[in-house]
């Protein structure tokens, strides 16, 4: 059986890299930014006065001088959190008072059509949360090492997203480039495969 990244290896390559999150919403879903100088992790408690804790995978602010975006990155393996990201992008929102979208990262084509649409939050008009997600389909293939040596974290989600399913030749590739790319992290591998 081939290994695969965990939900907590995915979590590690965001936090090692802030601007991954942004990468993905800006590169990959073509949603304009504001202008940043700066993105950083941020506390991923999104806690409501009510005594429910809730706890974003990573949540990655973009700063200039002030926050100016805040994205919520969330690992995604099945269809559990409709109730939960609407919460978290409103706490967020009040807490930095700004923008907050929701990225939702996922190897599943299913569980990315499912995050895909509008989570209805109440009646009126506006009244509804969509996530940004980026699953395999989404996901670009990085086999060029160049690249993969710039954006090592990015290499590293694109063999997860395209090693199942792209023809042998080009997973072993893709997964070969991200190999070594994933060499460069200074992360605790052991946390990230199972």
């Amino acid at each position: 059986m081939p290994a695969s990244l965990l939900p907590e290896g995915w979590v590690l390559l965001f936090r090692h890299r802030p601007g991954l999150a942004p990468e993905l919403v800006r590169d990959v879903l073509g949603v304009a930014l504001p202008a940043y100088t700066e993105a950083r992790i941020e506390s991923g408690e999104l806690t409501d006065v009510v005594p429910a804790q809730r706890y974003a995978d990573v949540v990655v602010l973009l700063v200039e001088a002030k926050p100016v975006y805040g994205i919520i990155a969330e690992v995604q393996l099945d269809r559990d959190k409709l109730y939960s990201w609407p919460v978290y992008a409103a706490n967020l929102r009040a807490r930095i008072r700004c923008p907050v979208d929701v990225l939702v990262v996922t190897p599943d084509p299913a569980v990315a059509r499912w995050a895909a649409r509008d989570i209805e939050t109440g009646r009126g008009p506006g009244s509804r949360c969509r996530p940004l997600v980026v699953g395999p389909d989404g996901m670009p293939f990085i086999d060029d090492p160049e690249r993969a040596a710039r954006d090592p974290e990015l290499a590293v989600l694109s063999a997860v997203a395209h090693g199942a399913t792209a023809p042998v030749d080009d997973a072993v590739r893709v997964a070969t480039v991200a190999l070594g790319a994933a060499a460069t992290l200074d992360i605790d591998y052991t946390r990230i495969w199972s």
